[in-house]
């Protein structure tokens, strides 16, 4: 079954509740540990990439990595 945020798809939703566990299980699972970190504190936390990057000690530009390939891998597991 196709993901309802994959571009074209006009098939029908999953409930809410299938989603935010398809969510959550790709999260804890899948994202190496930097990576959910990262996720969890731009989306969750509302923290800003320079805040982060200066948490870990590390250039705006590593944390704009990470998040991409944390948001890559979400895109890749959720699409089906």
């Amino acid at each position: 079954m196709k993901n309802i945020l994959y571009e074209g798809y006009l098939g029908p939703r999953l409930p809410r509740e299938v989603q935010l566990k398809r969510v959550q299980r790709v999260i804890r699972e899948e994202l190496t540990e930097l990576q959910r970190y990262t996720l969890v504190a731009y989306y969750f936390q509302e923290q800003k990439l320079s805040q982060i990057a200066e948490e870990r000690g590390v250039n705006k530009s590593t944390v704009c990595r990470t998040l991409h390939r944390a948001e890559e891998k979400l895109r890749k597991y959720l699409k089906y």
